[in-house]
């Protein structure tokens, strides 16, 4: 029998980049994956194909505005989707294989199959073919993910009732697109395919699209994306949805009680992900589950058996790839004997919609919850030179600090380029920065980054300097 100082179930973001630190700090490491290709979610159904589909669908919405850029275009644009799709897909393809490669240069083993405990040291790897190899481990890390949501009364096809899985391999563009849950994975691929031509609608159970960010932030982009054409149903509760051939009905109750039929030939159901941990048979090692099906763990991230840790979508908190890369760092080094640590409060958030939304820290709406004094200060990003000449001129940026202290609590922001921008508040919050400190460090100009400096001098002192 194979023995392993690490084994790791699962090849996503979180699996692959422990099992990597694992064996650059000196472990026997392998890796288990039970599709063809390394990468999990993210890489293969998840983040890297919804980008490269967000990329593609964003040159054909620039090229509407070509002629207020003095450029003409001779005769119709048309739109590929296959050729659209086949191009996300040699993305996919591109990034898997480079975690293979990875795994070749750190000398991790590779087993391709499910992985399932026999005890809490004997993992069993169930192959394609049905044969079954056992391999022992002093240490394993459990790095599942997770999988789709539904509602308990949905039944999906995976035709014309899908997930994000099929809404990436769509055979054409909708004629109307139906998107219950105004979450990310709604929002960015509703934008994809309202930019094909699509009409988009999204029903949203809570008050507002993206719930959990700060208010202000769903605010804007609710008008920029209405701006655009996207339609809202927000405080609507979805009773029913019927597939009559190729039309689907989605019944939906508003607050008053009356009932809403959208009819549409695709409905995506984004109602959030669940962890997964089918076949992992947990209860074999001793594992633990919650009641919501997460794998219990400690701060270590260690789970009800000493020697099985678990990481990323699988556990607690937020379902985010860098988080579960996070955490499969720590638990290297802790097994290691090193003393990591994550401040899960500076783990950011992105949506990857144009123009982009990003945040980290607290919320206004927490702060108020939590009685904490803060004060708050705003930049738009139509005041600047930068985005008033890329024509990107959607958006703010609003910083959150403490009204006693100036200490910087939270940053949130729509606008392009927001996803790469949040990194400087998590550098600023990470080091315990106060606004003033970012009001009087020197920002390049022009660019987009100046919308922080300005939000920061609006928190200082409500002195920003160009509105």
């Amino acid at each position: 029998m194979n023995s392993f100082d690490v084994v790791v179930i699962g090849s996503g973001p979180g699996g692959y980049v422990s099992a990597i630190r694992c064996a650059q700090l000196g472990f026997k490491t392998a890796i288990i994956e039970k599709y063809p290709t390394l990468g999990g979610t993210c890489l293969n159904v998840g983040c890297i194909p919804s980008k490269a589909l967000l990329a593609s669908s964003h040159h054909v919405e620039e090229i509407a505005h070509f002629a207020d850029h003095g450029i003409e275009l001779a005769g119709e644009v048309k739109v590929d989707l296959a050729k659209m799709i086949d191009r996300k897909q040699a993305v996919v393809d591109q990034t898997c294989s480079g975690v293979k490669y990875l795994m070749d240069k750190n000398k991790i083993t590779v087993f391709e199959g499910v992985g399932s405990f026999e005890n809490a040291t004997t993992i069993n790897v169930t192959k394609n073919d049905g044969s079954v190899e056992s391999i022992e481990a002093k240490h394993t890390i459990i790095a599942t993910g997770s999988k789709p949501s539904t509602l308990p009364f949905i039944t999906l096809d995976k035709e014309r009732i899908i997930t994000s899985t099929e809404a990436l391999k769509l055979p054409e563009v909708p004629k109307h697109l139906i998107i219950i849950g105004g979450g990310v994975i709604g929002l960015e691929l509703g934008q994809v395919y309202l930019r094909l031509g699509a009409q988009v609608s999204v029903v949203e159970f809570a008050d507002r699209i993206l719930p959990t960010m700060d208010g202000a932030v769903s605010k804007e982009l609710t008008k920029v994306l209405k701006k655009q054409g996207m339609k809202f149903y927000t405080s609507h509760k979805v009773q029913g949805v019927v597939r009559e051939g190729d039309v689907v009905k989605v019944s939906a109750e508003d607050k008053k009680g009356e009932i809403v039929t959208l009819e549409g030939d695709y409905t995506l159901v984004a109602v959030g992900r669940r962890p997964y941990t089918d076949g992992l048979n947990a209860d074999k090692a001793g594992v633990k589950l919650t009641d919501r099906g997460q794998v219990e763990v400690n701060d270590h991230l260690q789970t009800s058996v000493s020697n099985i840790y678990a990481i990323g979508d699988v556990v607690r908190g937020a379902m985010l790839a860098h988080k579960a890369e996070e955490e499969g760092v720590l638990v290297a080094e802790y097994l290691a004997g090193q003393r990591p640590h994550i401040d899960y409060n500076l783990i950011p958030g992105v949506v990857y919609t144009w123009p982009e939304v990003a945040a980290v820290g607290k919320t206004e709406e927490q702060l108020k919850a939590e009685g904490v004094a803060y004060k708050a200060g705003s930049f738009p990003f139509k005041a600047l030179g930068r985005a008033r000449a890329s024509a990107d001129t959607d958006g703010f940026v609003k910083i959150l600090a403490d009204k006693n202290t100036d200490e910087i609590l939270g940053m949130h922001m729509v606008g392009a380029r927001a996803a790469d921008l949040i990194a400087e508040a998590v550098v600023a919050m990470e080091y315990r920065a106060s606004a003033e400190d970012i009001s009087r460090m020197s920002h390049a100009h022009p660019t987009f980054a100046e919308a922080i400096k300005e939000a920061a001098l609006a928190a200082t002192d409500n002195r920003a300097l160009h509105v």
